[in-house]
């Protein structure tokens, strides 16, 4: 019986334990702003939507397509289907380095978008970007997190995938007195963060778990096959499903939510903008005082802070069912969601798609689930547009429906709190093992 996952802890990867040295905090930090980047630039994209239709003359369907099309979607997608493999065959460093440049390429054809042509292909080219670094980059935190750390790390993320988008609203509010200018001034903040990250990232290493996982010859096995059988397969399922519904909600909420409450009436430019940023901040401060804290500290943590988390996303959609689409319900919606998310959330499916894949398969796995999600969240933006224009009743039902499921996938979550990497892998080989031999 052999193992793909080969890096033993200590000589060749982090120790197991919860101490996290400062390497580590900066390390994360890094590899973290791939996700500030990718939710940056999706609601910067959402906050200048209606604008950017205005000026350029888009259609509700044109609309749509652009959203469907970039990073909230299948540009993400496509990116993560490559870079995911990628990264796992040729390793974290050559891909979450130098993507950033294209990333910062293409904000800079959205940036000064004169006309459609220049707007859409920007909008891809960004999703493939942040598509390709996500996997990737989180792939190198679970590789250099301590094992009772590593929900923390993760949870660090997460933080930054929140404050991108804070920054965005606050500079769109700011900005919100200039129009589609202020909106272009908001995507080229996201140029300079992008190439300041590059910059720094130049100075990591590659992961010293993947290295090793290379060294020991078993990488020719690692095909994408072993991830359709036995236990590689369901925790692909369900890590998978996890995802799906749970990022139709959210993808739909990052990037719609302002175009909704402009359209519908229930406020102006800079009142969607506010509203956001209050979801984003609480969702910052949940994921450190409650993910980051107990994330690490116990299966039954992991599990109370599911059924809490998922409880409050379904009631804060659930709303929009009985109440009207106002301010004062948005708020309401705002409060749950941005606290619930964070127990029930991205930050969970990040942490879990570490620990129950193989070294050499841990890009690829995460490539699949997120590009799937992000696949079908471009198809469901394609009928946003049109739903949203006879009231937000549609919209909300699918999406409390999505969370309904996620919150019951989430019943199946496996005990992998505060294990190496190692410790579980072998685990999965021998439930793998039985299952061929039974």
């Amino acid at each position: 019986m052999t193992s793909l996952e080969s890096a033993p802890t200590g000589r060749h990867g982090p120790e197991g334990g919860g101490s996290v040295s400062k390497q580590q905090w900066k390390w994360t930090v890094l590899a973290g702003m791939a996700s500030y980047l990718d939710a940056g630039s999706i609601v910067a994209l959402g906050s200048g939507l209606a604008l950017f239709q205005d000026r350029l003359g888009l259609s509700g369907t044109a609309v749509g397509v652009l959203a469907a099309i970039g990073p909230n979607a299948i540009g993400a997608a496509i990116g993560a289907f490559i870079g995911g493999r990628l990264g796992d065959k040729l390793g974290r460093k050559r891909i979450y380095q130098y993507d950033l440049l294209l990333y910062a390429a293409a904000i800079l054809l959205i940036a000064f978008a004169a006309n459609p042509s220049m707007l859409f292909a920007g909008t891809f080219v960004v999703g493939v970007a942040v598509g390709a670094d996500v996997p990737t980059s989180l792939a190198l935190v679970g590789e250099l997190s301590p094992s009772k750390a590593r929900g923390k790390l993760l949870g660090l993320t997460q933080v930054t995938w929140n404050l991108g988008p804070v920054v965005v609203l606050l500079l769109a509010l700011a900005m919100a007195p200039l129009g589609l200018l202020g909106i272009r001034i908001v995507f080229l903040h996201l140029f300079v963060v992008a190439i300041v990250t590059y910059l720094l990232r130049r100075g990591m290493t590659e992961s010293a778990v993947w290295k090793a996982a290379r060294s020991s010859g078993r990488a020719a096995g690692a095909g994408v096959r072993y991830l359709l059988r036995g236990p590689h397969l369901r925790a692909l399922v369900w890590t998978g499903g996890i995802y799906l519904t749970w990022n139709l909600m959210a993808g739909t909420n990052g990037i719609f939510t302002p175009y909704m409450v402009r359209t519908l009436g229930a406020g102006d430019q800079a009142t969607s903008v506010a509203l956001q940023c209050a979801s984003f901040t609480l969702a910052i401060l949940g994921t450190v005082a409650v993910y980051m804290r107990f994330a690490d500290s116990g299966h039954r943590h992991r599990r109370v802070m599911w059924v809490i988390g998922a409880s409050m996303q379904v009631a804060a959609w659930g709303l929009f069912l009985v109440l009207p689409f106002t301010v004062p319900v948005i708020l309401c919606n705002v409060l749950l969601f941005g606290i619930g998310q964070t127990m029930a959330g991205e930050g969970f499916y990040k942490t879990v798609s570490q620990e129950l894949f193989p070294t050499m398969l841990r890009g690829t796995a995460q490539g699949i689930t997120f590009g799937v999600a992000r696949v079908v969240l471009g198809i469901w933006s394609f009928f946003v547009p049109v739903l949203a224009a006879t009231g937000v009743t549609a919209v909300a039902a699918f999406l409390t429906g999505c969370l309904v499921v996620c919150g019951a996938l989430g019943f199946f979550m496996p005990n992998t709190t505060g294990k190496t990497l190692d410790e579980i892998e072998a685990e999965r080989d021998v439930n793998a093992w039985a299952s061929r031999t039974s």
